[in-house]
């Protein structure tokens, strides 16, 4: 019976995808004990751009999430998420690296990332300088649909990552997009191409396919399959743990998880999310026209809530369309980050102006310029990239430099030599005056249970020194009396 891993996305994946980051630690910590016990191959725990999100949203210090949920983790290793590559900005290396020192501080000495357009020979020069800081790398080989992405293209990419004879591979379909007739045909090339290579197989579920590919995807020869516990599984996350362990029994695989420990995760998440109102994962319907565009699920949601704000939710559909138009125009970039936020933005400029191009972002212009990759810019279509190019602002973008400044005249610019490297960061990532005012939040130390909240509020005000507590709900009541 062939044994198949399973590598945990909830508490990275599935809170992105669903919750936009809206987990915080207090509602992560305790249902971390039960995860451990799940044996998991590892599970997905931390990335840069958490500290952003929690400083100025959560008002909550990010590394709380490493310092204290590392302290609970003692069987099971996690997982970092990115690389020494910058995102939507250029963010100076020396900033890069001392993330990645940081966090593998913590214990953390696995990622898994990407190069957006899957060049392999820049992600071997990273995953070099990864290792020597003490990151082993997950590579990541990205599925995408044009007239470019051919079937020799992944069988080339295959033996592009296998020559760099990397930790694992990973084949990753962002976008959902993936059909099981596709998933075999490609796991078959990838797994011929990847020689020795251990691959896994990371989707989410966006067209209501995911389910499925995963199980294609262990018939083709993966023995490494990614999974989320829910209500933090399916709708734009990966498929279900419950879901995928079951139909993998029924073909008879062996999936190395314990799901008996998990009930309590999944109730635990369950209520956060009721009481906060987050979204719950579901299956989605299967949606041709996701072909079309090929809009990751979460920027729709955020495309669709930007034009209500200018009051253009009826262009929803016509900025669908004419996202799959720009796309082409750009030479097919994958859609992923950055780029499905750049073609999806210059798409929405374009229909709420009614003029294509007229109005063009800076991240556009340094795409056309090369400044993301020689290969977008090489395979633009010629008349849209002249016009581009031909304004003022793109002249004023390819004259700007973008010096690496060293680490100390980093730390001087954000408060001085005195700034720890936690505290620097912070500052640069999430602004020194959102720092300042995190200081100032009062603590939050309490962890969010959601079993039995009744039963914890009164275990926790039996241990305050009350005579009388008077509790009332609608028609419930309850005194308590403290004996002599």
């Amino acid at each position: 019976m062939d044994e198949i891993r399973i590598v945990d996305t909830t508490l990275r994946d599935g809170d992105i995808s669903l919750w936009a980051y809206g987990m915080t630690t207090r509602m992560m910590l305790p249902v971390l004990r039960h995860m451990d016990e799940a044996g998991f191959d590892s599970m997905e725990f931390f990335l840069s751009l958490r500290l952003k999100k929690f400083v100025r949203e959560h008002k909550e210090d990010p590394w709380d999430w490493l310092r204290l949920g590392t302290k609970e983790m003692k069987k099971t290793r996690l997982r970092y998420h990115g690389g020494l590559h910058s995102g939507f900005e250029f963010i100076p290396e020396c900033i890069r690296r001392l993330m990645i020192q940081t966090v593998v501080k913590y214990g953390v000495t696995l990622t898994r990332t990407s190069n957006a357009w899957n060049n392999f020979d820049l992600l071997g020069v990273e995953a070099k300088k990864l290792k020597k800081l003490g990151m082993e790398t997950v590579m990541n080989l990205i599925y995408s649909i044009s007239p470019r992405h051919t079937d020799e293209y992944y069988a080339q990419k295959a033996r592009d990552a296998a020559a760099l004879k990397p930790y694992r591979l990973c084949f990753k379909d962002v976008g959902g997009m993936l059909t099981p007739e596709r998933t075999r045909t490609l796991v078959r090339l990838i797994k011929q191409n990847a020689g020795d290579t251990p691959l896994e197989f990371h989707a989410h579920c966006n067209n209501g396919l995911a389910p499925f590919n995963l199980l294609e995807a262990v018939k083709e020869g993966i023995r490494i399959v990614h999974t989320a516990v829910p209500p933090l599984a399916n709708g734009s996350s990966q498929p279900s743990v419950f879901n995928a362990a079951n139909n993998l029994r029924a073909l008879g695989y062996k999936p190395l998880v314990n799901v008996d420990v998990l009930p309590p995760v999944s109730a635990h998440f369950s209520a956060i999310a009721k009481r906060e109102g987050l979204p719950v994962g579901a299956p989605r319907e299967y949606d041709q026209s996701w072909y079309g565009h090929q809009v990751p699920g979460g920027m729709i949601s955020n495309l669709r809530h930007q034009l209500k704000l200018m009051g253009k939710e009826d262009k929803l559909q016509e900025v669908l369309e004419e996202t799959a138009q720009v796309r082409a125009e750009l030479g097919y970039p994958i859609m992923v980050t950055p780029f499905a936020q750049f073609v999806g933005s210059q798409a929405a400029i374009n229909v709420i102006l009614d003029e294509r191009y007229r109005e063009v972002t800076d991240q556009v212009i340094q795409y056309t310029l090369g400044l993301w990759g020689k290969e977008g810019s090489d395979h633009m279509d010629a008349a849209v990239k002249a016009k581009i190019l031909n304004r003022a602002r793109a002249r004023e973008i390819e004259k700007i430099e973008h010096p690496e400044p060293t680490l100390a005249e980093v730390r001087k610019q954000y408060g001085g030599p005195h700034l720890s490297d936690e505290e620097l960061l912070l500052r640069f990532y999430a602004g020194p005056e959102f720092v300042a005012a995190l200081k100032l939040a009062p603590s939050r130390k309490e962890n969010l249970h959601a079993e039995k909240p009744l039963l914890r509020l009164i275990e926790e005000l039996g241990r305050k020194k009350l005579s009388h507590v008077y509790i009332r709900k609608a028609d419930f009541s309850l005194k308590i009396d403290r004996g002599k």
